[in-house]
């Protein structure tokens, strides 16, 4: 069993949506992210800030 620090499922999961977004670009950003929530079994919580973050950057 890996123990991990809070949070370094959300630092992995903006790594991936960033590096998926160079090489993916046609994908939608929502797509990529509710992709990411389930690869990284995000939290609602760190769903959600995810989402907000990456659509608020988008702007």
């Amino acid at each position: 069993m890996s123990i991990q620090p809070k949070g370094e499922d959300l630092r992995k999961a903006v790594k991936w949506v960033s590096e998926e977004r160079k090489y993916n670009q046609e994908k939608e950003l929502k797509a990529l992210i509710e992709e990411a929530c389930l690869k990284f079994n995000l939290s609602p919580m760190d769903a959600d800030f995810l989402l907000r973050t990456l659509l608020e950057q988008e702007k």
